[in-house]
């Protein structure tokens, strides 16, 4: 058996403002913030690139044409760039902003967030995954949130395995942290026999509540609301394997001013870890 292709596109859902960043969101989107040598994009890119990522699309909304200035300086040579507008993005949440990029999820895909940075042995580990869908999950995530003051434990995306060692549970409160295997951090691979559950789902998700914005949609009160965790719970509800891809550190996810003080700490204080 030939070895799959690898996965050389990426979606970075990259709309929202990023309030909690405070001044340094009043001119630029939360992906372009400074992170000691690089913007957050700039840590992004690099590692996607260094799996051979070579087509990345940026959904788009709070300064939309900031974003793809910045994001055009910061792309390695070679890399294709396609920006799509989620016009709604002060209303609503990840998942609807994803749906924005609906029919760019025609193949396989790295999914990430645009509020972290990861180095690229997270990305390789990510590419050599075998599942149909894989998420990064850090087992380590309770040692990020000592001193976290401004970002409590209690917001993050918590998840558990079954027996097979497939997740069982994620998402924001989705389980006690003290019981959980770890945090998903807002990064993960879609193959190729993963494509039709994922758009399969988000499609019937969109159909249910194409009038219903307002209704429930797994632990999200509004749909409109919703997390791209919500829809990662919607398939494993339908017995579609996600699969860990477990990792210790080696990220960072900035929400606050506090978050971002750390960050830029550690990857000046590591540079071996952090190129």
């Amino acid at each position: 058996m030939s070895e799959p292709s690898p996965v050389t596109r990426a979606i970075v859902i990259a709309a929202g403002r990023g309030k909690r960043l405070g001044p340094h969101t009043e001119e630029l989107p939360k992906c372009l913030v400074q992170v000691g040598a690089r913007p957050i994009l700039g840590w992004q890119l690099a590692a996607l690139a260094a799996v051979g990522v070579d087509d990345v699309v940026l959904i788009r909304g709070y300064r939309g044409d900031v974003l793809e200035a910045g994001a055009r300086a910061l792309a390695p040579a070679g890399m294709r760039l396609t920006f799509v507008d989620n016009r709604e993005w002060e209303r609503n949440n990840i998942l609807l902003s994803l749906a924005c990029a609906r029919a760019e999820l025609d193949r396989p895909a790295y999914l990430t967030y645009s509020d972290i940075i990861f180095t690229p042995p997270v990305t390789r580990a990510l590419a050599a995954a075998p599942g149909v869908i894989d998420l990064v999950i850090d087992a380590a995530f309770r040692d990020i949130y000592v001193g976290r003051t401004e970002h409590p434990l209690e917001e993050g995306e918590v998840s558990d395995l079954d027996a097979a060692g497939r997740v069982r549970r994620v998402g924001k409160r989705a389980l006690p942290p003290d019981e959980a295997h770890g945090e998903f951090i807002g990064l993960l691979r879609v193959a190729a026999a993963g494509v039709a559950a994922l758009t399969g789902a988000l499609d019937a998700a969109l159909a249910r509540h194409a009038d219903r914005l307002d209704a429930p949609y797994q632990r999200a009160a509004r749909f409109q609301n919703a997390y791209l965790t919500d829809l990662l719970q919607d398939l494993i509800d339908q017995g579609v394997p996600l699969t860990p891809v477990t990792i210790h550190g080696q990220w960072r996810e900035i929400d606050t001013g506090q978050d971002l003080e750390r960050a830029v700490a550690l990857v000046e204080s590591r540079p071996e870890e952090w190129p």
